[in-house]
């Protein structure tokens, strides 16, 4: 069994920024496609950003890229985002994946095996 531990986010002045760690365990012999998602309240779960096993490929959405850096490390994924604006506020997810088929899959959460708990970033202006 795949777990996804989830660290970060919390409450943010608009302009600021934040760091969110997630890390994968159960299977130390796997690696695994990570990403983040993020869900505001009355909206649909929206795709943030995403990232090879590897490290070569990423992927952001285009809400938050230029302000947003993902990278990958021993299972661990982290995104860093800058120059926050209050509609970055939701319940941020990360989520795993074993394999991917094709480069479009990054940004489809249903292509994605497991998930974390999910941790809430407000930004207040």
């Amino acid at each position: 069994q795949v777990q996804l531990v989830q660290s970060g986010g919390g409450l943010v002045q608009a302009g600021g920024s934040l760091r969110l760690a997630c890390t994968a365990s159960g299977r130390e012999d796997t690696h695994y496609a990570m990403g983040w998602f993020r869900q505001a309240p009355g909206k649909e779960r929206e795709f943030v950003a995403a990232i090879g096993w590897n490290g070569l490929f990423t992927f952001y959405s285009g809400a938050v890229r230029g302000r947003a850096t993902i990278s990958i490390g021993d299972n661990t994924v982290l995104l860093q985002m800058s120059a926050l604006k209050p509609e970055d506020t939701a319940n941020y997810f990360c989520a795993a994946a074993i394999v991917m088929s094709d480069a479009g899959a990054y940004r489809r959460a249903d292509d994605y095996h497991f998930w974390g708990q999910g941790t809430q970033v407000t930004v207040v202006s």
